[in-house]
């Protein structure tokens, strides 16, 4: 089904916009052919625990390095030649070149497990976008959405590959060291092992603070897109009621609150590295003293029975800084932790909290064959109401249009006619009753193949920035240059079909009213499928002669399809076969 309308966020009775179903199909078709072969990706987990060890590994070779720099000075100290110390530096370089590799390969492959497990939480949500249906009154704003899948999501990135590793090294590479320390000197592995809580019981106690002010900073920033989004959109509405400096003290006043939540989380990321240092710190300098004055004789135990040689200490006061080495690091990307872990949870609320259209990600559909007649549509017991209201738009509604009929239904606006419009294409699912379209049911195992065979066409046709090909194609492979040229050409757009590959702006910016209207009629033109034709209306804001221009174009579109027009428009009533009067709105029936 070709896309006509504008995707903006409206009122639960007027759906904004048909999806973009030919995506939409492509990637339900992915999954599902996935699901049917047993296929499944790569899962990004291992690779990060892979990643992450081979980090551990690259930690835990300055220990063999620690042990030959100690050997050499050891050798020195006690007479031995500058000879003596060749082979352990060269062991030292060779050490350091494998440390390297380590670190280089843990961590690419610790950014690749990230971004592809970012991949899949952004396809998810974007899937999710695109199979809501137009009636979900609980869809973001597309200021919030762009914020969280564009802005907030490059969070995950950091926490998967920087803080997801170092929560492991923390937890292996100071148990490694601390028993090798232990060997030497158990009063050094002490002191290391009493100072070693400190920092991850004050990080935890941290941690839940800096989580929280990261969830309320990130929710700031979608509020202050989606506010900012919907002012440059009303821009001119503003400017001509005069509401410009008041919008421009809500700005600033909508700014100054993300600041204020921004300063908030540096203050606790700030707080959390200084007092880890500390605690490092004092933990190298106690060890460093034991040392000392054990190496003076003013100390003699804590060394097993044995005086600890140069060596042996020099080793123990080199291990002490690499031990309080992952904690550190661990601190560094502990705010990557609080965002990560709030951009995931927005990205899971923003794929989980989507109202699916019928047959949008159902696992087994039945093949419907191409609808090459018009065909009939019938509604027999139709009721439905939106989650969030408890008024009745259609209590039991009957319709019945014979194949190739050109039906108007004629109402005030919030009646529900473009309720009923995306009842029948399928936006939605009626809490009762059925649709039937060409003898097969609108359901959820029909839906997304019914699709295939209509027309949609909105009040507020929405224009991509790029060429007026691309606008009419909509990256259907099946529509040639050919089709374009004569959907342009039979839609009364001659004038600019030698000029197809002419750019124009986000929304139509260089088009007027009219030739946005024909713009959207040629889409359902060079769509020769489309024998159910769904308008909504479609002369709503147009004067008079450019009105029935697209009436005229509309039914010479509509020759021999079935044709149903939501109007309040009585010169496009009176040009169907039949006219169908609705009868008041919900608000109304509720009075």
């Amino acid at each position: 089904m070709p896309v006509a309308s504008r995707p903006d966020r409206r009122p639960a009775s007027i759906p904004a916009a048909m999806p973009d179903m030919v995506s939409l199909e492509t990637a339900a078709k992915e999954k599902r052919a996935g699901t049917e072969t047993g296929t499944v990706a790569p899962a990004p987990f291992l690779g990060s625990r892979a990643a992450a060890w081979l980090q551990i590994a690259a930690s835990l070779v300055f220990i063999p390095q620690a042990a030959a720099i100690c050997a050499a000075v050891g050798a020195i100290a006690v007479g031995g030649g500058l000879r003596q110390a060749i082979w352990p530096a060269a062991l030292v370089a060779v050490l350091g070149i494998v440390k390297a590799l380590l670190e280089a390969a843990g961590s690419r492959m610790a950014f690749r497990s990230a971004r592809a497990r970012l991949s899949e939480l952004r396809a998810r949500a974007t899937l999710a976008l695109s199979a809501a249906s137009p009636l979900d009154t609980g869809r973001p704003s597309s200021g919030q959405a762009a914020s969280v899948l564009a802005e907030q999501a490059e969070a995950v990135v950091a926490y998967l590959a920087r803080f997801r590793p170092a929560r492991l090294r923390a937890t292996v590479v100071p148990l490694v060291i601390l028993a090798i320390v232990f060997a030497v000197s158990w009063l050094a592995a002490l002191v290391l092992l009493l100072a070693a809580p400190l920092i991850p019981i004050f990080m935890a106690m941290v941690g839940w603070r800096a989580k929280e002010a990261s969830e309320r900073q990130l929710g700031k920033m979608g509020s202050m897109n989606a506010f900012l989004l919907d002012r440059l959109r009303g821009i001119a509405t503003i400017r001509s009621l005069g509401a410009v400096d008041a919008t421009a003290e809500r700005v600033r006043a909508e700014a100054e609150g993300l600041r204020r939540r921004t300063m908030a989380v540096l203050r606790i990321a700030f707080l959390s590295s200084a007092v880890l240092e500390l605690f490092a710190a004092l933990g190298v300098a106690m060890v460093a003293v034991y040392v000392g004055f054990h190496l003076l004789g003013q100390i003699g135990f804590g060394a097993w029975g044995a005086r600890l040689s140069l060596g042996e200490g020099l080793f123990v006061l080199l291990l002490a800084p690499a031990f309080f080495e992952p904690l550190r690091e661990l601190s560094a990307a502990w705010h990557d932790r609080a965002a990560g872990e709030a951009a995931i949870e927005a990205l899971e609320r923003l794929a989980d909290r989507q109202t699916s259209l019928p047959g949008a990600d159902d696992e087994v559909r039945h093949t419907v064959p191409v609808l090459h007649a018009a065909p009939a549509v019938r509604i027999n017991g139709l009721s439905y109401r939106h989650p969030d209201r408890s008024q009745w738009i259609f209590d039991g509604f009957d319709l019945a249009i014979t194949p190739g009929e050109h039906v108007a239904l004629l109402a005030p606006s919030g009646v529900g006619k473009s309720t009923l419009l995306a009842l029948v294409a399928g936006l939605a699912s009626p809490q009762a009753g059925r649709i039937v379209i060409g003898g097969t049911p609108m359901d959820q195992a029909h839906a997304m193949e019914l699709r295939r065979c209509m027309g949609w066409i909105g009040q507020a046709p929405h224009i991509f920035a790029g060429t007026l090909a691309a606008n009419v194609s909509l990256g259907r492979p099946q529509v040639s240059a050919g089709d374009v040229a004569d959907a342009l050409g039979a839609m009364g757009l001659a004038h600019v079909r030698d000029r197809a590959a002419m750019a124009v702006g986000e929304a139509g910016a260089g088009l007027s009213g009219g030739e946005t209207l024909r713009l959207a009629l040629a889409r359902v033109a060079a769509t020769p499928d489309a024998t159910l034709i769904l308008a909504d209306e479609p002369t709503a804001h147009l004067d008079s002669g450019t009105g029935r221009e697209i009436i005229a174009s509309l039914l010479e579109l509509a020759r021999g399809k079935t044709l149903i027009v939501a109007t309040h428009d009585p010169a496009l009533a009176a040009r169907m076969d039949r006219v169908i009067r609705l009868e008041s709105s919900p608000l109304e029936r509720a009075a």
